[in-house]
């Protein structure tokens, strides 16, 4: 066992005395789920915007509070996703897969339960894994170089481009598209690429509205002669049974749960990855694998299961990766690298030796946070679920100004919402000729990471092509990509015959 018994018996009298840092839990929780709820209020951003409040807080309750927003962030992001097919935070990509088509059909209240249970139960496990597990697993993640995490994206895009329902060809094309789209501007060897003059671009294009624009403001255009976003006059009602169904039933897709909670936590320790990376993992992973692939983007609920396990157990993963290294597994977790920092207090490994009571305080906290998510997420789902009674004739202008204000709020310029419009046609133009727009967002979204990581990678090799043979856990990773995705090609074939 790798606890520290007596540093835990001290943990436990810091949460017993600091009842104080208890009463943010909810508000942190609330204002996490609001943020992380709005279409272009990224996770990082929600914590961004509560971290000057942690200021004026002691430090165990400041990282109380900003730890719940992140917690609600992360579950947040999936109520637009499910709803209204936008998102909330770029985590919930593949939320909308199957989340937006089950609310099509009624059956929202469902999709809903199944997310907030996926959501507490992985965020749970990932806390609880790393209770047991930060100095091993911190250790392990440590040995993670450039060439491993290019594996990783590579996986990951490759994954869902040849799972595409039509041509595997499309896919992988409006894959290579998006990362072709991701790599405009500077790349970090100072080379400036596909800017066409423009200053703003230097920076790459502005990736929340991107993607604000190809998958949802592509998709209200094929709304505009509907009615309502749920067809079914008697499915639109709020039931409270409904939503609970939906929680349950992720206990009945146990394996689902299970997988996308391993990937999150091992996807979200990796530095610079995160649960961007994960929740797509996560869901080619689970189609792959369903008896049914052929259910997935109609309305199946494990790929809800899939994507919201994996999102919200990487908050471990980065938690760990943070604490035991002092290294940001992504922006969320930088900003509570910040706040540490604000507070004077240095994470990493002499951090881990000289208060691993404050370690154990904060996860088990972590924990709390997990199953308090549930009645608050319930309230806040039973609200949020109204939207389904509000006429689309409504609705889709009002989701077109929020998707433009969140993309304008974003840097505070009109590149947000030019980026927008134009992402938004060409959403429209993939969706017309059957490319895939899931593919084209992931490729944008690990488009520069891949380029930065594949640059690390040549030059620590020094343009050796067989580097990858003195990096065991490439070799793993490169043999995992070969069968999964041949894996997947070959059940297509067979499909087909």
């Amino acid at each position: 066992m790798f606890i520290d018994f007596e540093a835990l018996s001290a943990s436990m009298v810091l949460l017993s005395n600091g009842m104080d840092a208890w009463f943010w839990v909810v508000p942190g929780l609330l204002i996490g789920l609001l943020l992380g709820a709005l279409p272009g209020i990224s996770i990082t951003m929600a914590m961004a915007l509560c971290l000057p409040l942690s200021l004026y807080m002691e430090f165990f309750p400041a990282m109380v509070f900003l730890t719940s927003v992140y917690s609600g962030a992360g579950f947040g992001g999936s109520i637009p996703a499910v709803l209204i097919n936008v998102p909330g935070t770029t985590a919930a990509v593949a939320t909308t897969f199957d989340g937006y088509p089950m609310a099509r059909k009624g059956l929202h209240n469902e999709a809903l339960g199944a997310a907030l249970g996926s959501a507490m139960i992985a965020g749970m496990i990932s806390y609880v894994v790393l209770f047991f597990l930060i100095v091993p697993l911190s250790e392990l993640v440590i040995r993670m170089g450039p060439l491993e995490m290019l594996c990783v994206a590579l996986w990951g895009l490759l994954m869902i481009g040849s799972l595409n329902e039509g041509s595997v060809a499309r896919g992988l094309m409006a894959g290579a598209f998006g990362v072709l789209i991701g790599t405009v501007g500077m790349n970090t060897a100072g080379y400036i690429r596909g800017t066409m003059g423009i200053p703003e671009l230097i920076d790459g294009v502005p990736a929340v509205p991107a993607l604000l624009g190809l998958l949802a403001a592509s998709q209200l255009f094929s709304l505009v002669n509907s009615k309502f976003i749920v067809r079914e006059g008697d499915t639109r009602a709020l039931n409270g049974k409904a939503i609970l169904s939906g929680f349950m039933e992720v206990f009945r897709h146990k394996v689902v749960l299970a997988r996308g909670t391993v990937i999150g936590i091992f996807i979200g320790a990796a530095p610079g990855v995160g649960s961007s990376v994960s929740n797509l993992l996560s869901y080619a992973e689970a189609k792959r694998k369903s008896k049914d692939p052929d259910s997935f983007g109609t309305g199946n609920v494990e790929g809800v299961i899939a994507a919201e396990s994996a999102n919200n157990s990487g908050e471990g993963g980065s938690m760990a990766t943070m604490l035991a290294l002092g290294i940001p597994g992504g922006g969320a977790t930088a900003v509570l690298l910040a706040a540490f920092a604000m507070h004077n207090v240095v994470v990493g490994p002499t951090f881990i030796d000289t208060r691993m009571d404050m370690v154990y305080a904060i996860i088990v906290n972590n924990i709390a946070q997990c199953i308090i998510l549930i009645p608050v997420g319930f309230g806040f789902i039973y609200l949020a679920s109204s939207i389904v009674r509000v006429p689309l004739s409504y609705l889709i202008p009002v989701i077109f100004v929020l998707a433009t204000f969140g993309a304008f709020a974003i840097d505070g310029t009109m590149a947000g919402p030019v980026t927008l419009a134009i992402f938004s046609v060409i959403g429209w133009i993939l969706a017309r000729y059957k490319y895939p727009a899931p593919a084209a967002v992931i490729g944008l979204l690990l488009g520069s990471m891949m380029e930065d990581e594949a640059l690390k990678t040549y030059q620590l090799s020094n343009g050796n092509a067989w580097y990858f043979l003195d990096r065991p856990g490439a070799m793993i990773l490169m043999a995992l990509i070969i069968l999964s995705v041949g894996a997947s090609l070959w059940a297509k074939h067979k499909h087909k015959l």
